[in-house]
């Protein structure tokens, strides 16, 4: 075996670098640091930073990192914080899922632009979406399947799934140049009434019933809205993007204050920075009409300032 090739393909994958290990490149020094590493730790020391050798660097790597309010609970883990740029970021919420635990959605290589080993990529929007499937799981699938990938996935009871290091741009909002600026999310829910019956078979129970609302300037049907658990899930999600971006909370408004319904031409070219749902980077797109993005903001900054 190549270690070398083996260790650069791992890397790619996972989402580390050589200088994890205090190393620059992918070569025969770096074996030897991986191997010095394992020893140290009672992991059989073969030079391979495999799944295994991953998770505890990452464990290790994330602790200095939970000292503070965030992260006093003592049951706390690695999976309680996002990652970007191969740094561990608070996220407080239970229900939270990175792609290498058990359980985890990934997306594969070659479904977003890989900038490992770059500089933080500048990031200057968050995009929410909805994800018309009936769970987190079927959505990963559909996006495997069409080759195309997101950040986040908001389960129907409010699990959170990271699938990959946002320092990655993932292919969600349409076009390159919305790719390369953005962060997203797909909430789950199906959208058309007739899969209410579905929820609450399933014992999630019913969904909000979504009227009156409207994109670029059309009033939509009724159509199935986001559970509250979900509504909290995506507030704090919001709030730890803003903790490791620098996000603002700030989303496009009308002329009386409230939340934009209609596609924004400073989103689509990158000259707008905060939290954004799908309709205001293209005209073909509808998610997430409904979501008052204003009103929710306003209560994460009320909420700090208390």
């Amino acid at each position: 075996m190549d270690k070398n090739f083996y260790n650069e393909a791992s890397a790619k994958k996972l989402g580390w670098e050589p200088s994890w290990f205090g190393e620059r490149y992918f070569d025969d020094k770096l074996v030897r640091a991986i191997k010095k590493w394992q020893k140290d730790r009672g992991i059989p020391a073969d030079g391979l930073c495999g799944p295994t050798t991953f998770r505890r660097l990452w464990t290790e790597r994330q602790a200095p990192q939970m000292i503070g309010e965030y992260c006093k609970d003592p049951k706390a883990t690695y999976s309680n914080s996002i990652v970007y740029n191969g740094r561990f970021y608070p996220i407080k919420w239970d229900k939270f899922v990175l792609w290498s635990e058990d359980g985890g959605m990934e997306t594969s290589p070659g479904k977003y632009y890989d900038y490992s080993g770059r500089p933080p990529r500048p990031i200057r929007y968050f995009v929410n979406h909805w994800d018309v499937c009936l769970s987190s799981e079927s959505c990963q699938k559909v996006l495997d399947k069409r080759g195309i990938s997101v950040h986040f996935l908001i389960d129907n009871d409010g699990t959170i799934y990271q699938t990959m290091d946002m320092q990655h741009a993932a292919w969600h909002a349409g076009s390159e140049r919305a790719n390369r600026a953005s962060v997203g999310v797909e909430i789950s829910n199906a959208y058309y009434p007739k899969y209410q019956d579905w929820y609450v078979k399933n014992g999630f129970g019913e969904r909000p019933l979504v009227e009156g609302a409207w994109a670029h300037g059309s009033k939509l049907d009724p159509f199935l809205g986001f559970y509250p658990a979900q509504i909290e899930a995506l507030k704090v999600l919001w709030e730890a993007i803003n903790n490791a971006t620098g996000i603002p909370y700030e989303t496009p408004t009308n002329q009386f204050g409230s939340t934009s319904t209609k596609y924004e031409q400073s989103v689509a070219y990158g000259k707008f920075t905060g939290f954004v749902s799908h309709y205001h980077v293209s005209k073909r797109k509808i998610d997430c009409a409904g979501l008052d993005i204003k009103t929710l903001l306003d209560e994460l900054k009320n909420a700090e300032s208390e």
